[in-house]
């Protein structure tokens, strides 16, 4: 029999018995929802699922950093999740976490490894994680968690006490988190150049031309969706200025169906870039960004209604499986696209979780002015200048005092001060940082469920206030609120890059680049941290297609330099 060393982790549902027999159905609604959640984190996490026993799961990994940081993950999102049920009904996981040698046969695992594993789970609290000595003693300096020492427990058929140390998740390690002021002055140098950089890419991000070759995930089985992209809708009002509503549309539709876990849905700076171009053939559009299908269509305003026009393409057999059009007052347009967003994940048969069927009903009505400044402040926002991020600022602005409680405006806001602070030619940045952090946070009072003003209140962290545990504490936040948001991953990896942990931040960059793939800023930050890492060749070789897609990108031509 086959034995190796592994990562292991088991967990089950605090309080399982009782949720069942009040209601079994529910129970396993929500029992099936969660799993899925799981298995997902378990993929994103390189780990392999073994099995799972009514409520218990096991799985592995090939290193410990990977298994901790997939039972945070998990516990945080699932902390987002049952926020909206009851308390009685709420799903509770406890994870234990080991490092042993284990007995394969076949698929599953066996031994004491998985034995103390499961130990430890019961040593858990709800909600919490266990870890033992050994996973300890391999973490603590590479995670950003603090833990509390349990001391030795002797647990059920383990001959020898097991020293037990429980995951803190709402703090941080003040020892490994702590940096002098000599270490914050080298760090701040490095992340003021690199922001300088990544600055310089997201300008780029306009520019059109082919796909470097980042990596992308595995295509699904044939027949079955599972990502997808909403190109550009076309503006049908007959007036050119109007653009700016039609691609405010399409963000938004994205940003709907990229709140759906089980989906893969590519973000805007990929998708704009066929904008005009719907001539082109669909199945070439899919193939380059990496999807199962696509989503075409149109916006039509008159007055004070809004209608959209929508149909969903397989892209291997190019084939339009389902059409629909959608009209409601402008001040209902939110709720349109919500109503849009539920239709096309039912017609591929996407099971919603209990949270995302709360997302995705009953959105609030909307101030039409200020949602119409909102929109006109992301499209100045995205076509970078100057003179267009001042327009952005103004509009955001305007939104807000049109409908002070209209969060987006804030969180828009927030991002515009982000990148006036780093550009600093619009606003220095101390004028415009601490608006950053101050718009962030009242978008979040506002609305906690915002991942873009979660994203944004994490690059201040990171970059002005070199709080990294608080910082990333943001980034999972966003990346739970939202799992395809391209722009958290990608500056989530530029966060974990500067802290020196690169082989998480590749993961990162490698998963905005699955979302984003033919994003230039995806590519630019890649590339650094290949960089970084000595893994030259790879380096040149991404900064050689990138400067494919832009000649003057003057940081590829310096990493080609530089690494030589």
């Amino acid at each position: 029999m086959e034995r190796k060393l592994t990562a292991i982790l088991c967990g089950d549902v605090y309080g399982y018995s009782r949720l069942m027999g009040d209601d079994e159905e529910a129970t396993l609604r929500t029992l099936t929802a969660y799993r899925r959640l799981i298995d997902t984190q378990i993929e994103r996490h390189s780990g392999r699922f073994v099995n799972s026993t009514g409520d218990s799961i096991l799985a592995e990994f090939a290193s410990v950093v990977g298994a901790v940081n997939c039972a945070v993950a998990i516990q945080r999102e699932l902390r987002v999740e049952n926020a909206t049920l009851r308390a009685e009904r709420r799903m509770e996981f406890r994870f234990g976490v080991n490092s042993g040698d284990v007995m394969v046969e076949e698929d599953q695992i066996y031994g004491d490894g998985v034995n103390v594993a499961a130990r430890l789970e019961s040593l858990a609290t709800p909600g919490g994680i266990c870890i033992s000595r050994t996973v300890h003693e391999n973490i603590r300096n590479k995670l950003p968690l603090a833990f509390e020492d349990l001391g030795d427990q002797t647990v059920k058929n383990i001959a020898e006490p097991v020293r037990a140390f429980r995951v803190l998740l709402d703090g941080a390690d003040s020892a490994t988190a702590a940096e002098s002021s000599v270490q914050k002055s080298r760090v701040a140098l490095v992340a003021i150049g690199l922001i300088a950089f990544a600055a310089l890419a997201y300008v780029g991000v306009m520019r059109r031309g082919s796909a470097p070759n980042v990596p992308t995930s595995l295509a699904s089985a044939p027949h079955v969706i599972r990502s997808i992209a909403v190109l550009p809708l076309d503006n049908y009002s007959g007036d050119p200025n109007q653009e700016y509503f039609a691609d405010g549309m399409t963000d938004e539709l994205t940003t709907d169906l990229a709140k759906i876990s089980a989906l893969r849905v590519i973000s805007r700076s990929s998708v704009m870039q066929f904008k005009g171009e719907h001539r082109k053939p669909v199945p070439e559009i899919a193939k380059l960004l990496n999807v199962d299908a696509v989503i075409e269509g149109s916006v039509l305003r008159s007055g004070d209604k809004v209608r959209i026009t929508a149909q969903l393409i397989d892209a291997s057999a190019d084939k339009h499986l389902w059409a629909e059009s959608y009209e409601r007052d402008a001040r209902d347009v939110l709720a349109m696209q919500d109503e849009l967003a539920a239709a096309i994940a039912k017609e591929i048969n996407v099971q919603l979780t209990p949270t995302e069927q709360v997302r995705l009903a009953g959105a609030p009505a909307v101030n039409p002015a200020a949602h119409e400044a909102y929109l006109k402040g992301r499209y100045f926002f995205n076509r970078p200048s100057d003179e267009n991020l001042k327009k952005a600022i103004a509009q955001f602005e305007e939104a807000i005092k049109l409908d002070p409680g209209f969060a987006p405006a804030y969180s828009g806001l927030s991002d515009a001060y982000l990148w006036a602070g780093f550009n600093e030619g619009v606003l220095t940045s101390s004028e415009a940082m601490p608006k950053a952090k101050a718009t962030a946070e009242k978008a979040i009072l506002l609305d906690e469920t915002s991942a873009e003003a979660h994203t944004s209140l994490a690059i201040f962290r990171y970059t002005y206030e070199f709080d990294w545990a608080g910082s990333e504490s943001e980034f999972h936040r966003a990346i739970a609120l939202n799992p395809n948001y391209a722009f958290a991953y990608d500056q989530f990896g530029l966060a974990l890059a500067f802290q020196g942990r690169l082989d998480e931040a590749l993961a990162q960059n490698q998963r905005a680049a699955e979302l984003d793939p033919l994003g230039i800023l995806v590519s630019v930050d890649m590339l650094m941290t290949l960089a970084w890492q000595g893994k030259y060749d790879a380096a040149k070789d991404l900064a050689r297609k990138t400067l494919e897609i832009d000649p003057s990108l003057f940081i590829a031509q310096w990493a080609i330099g530089w690494t030589d």
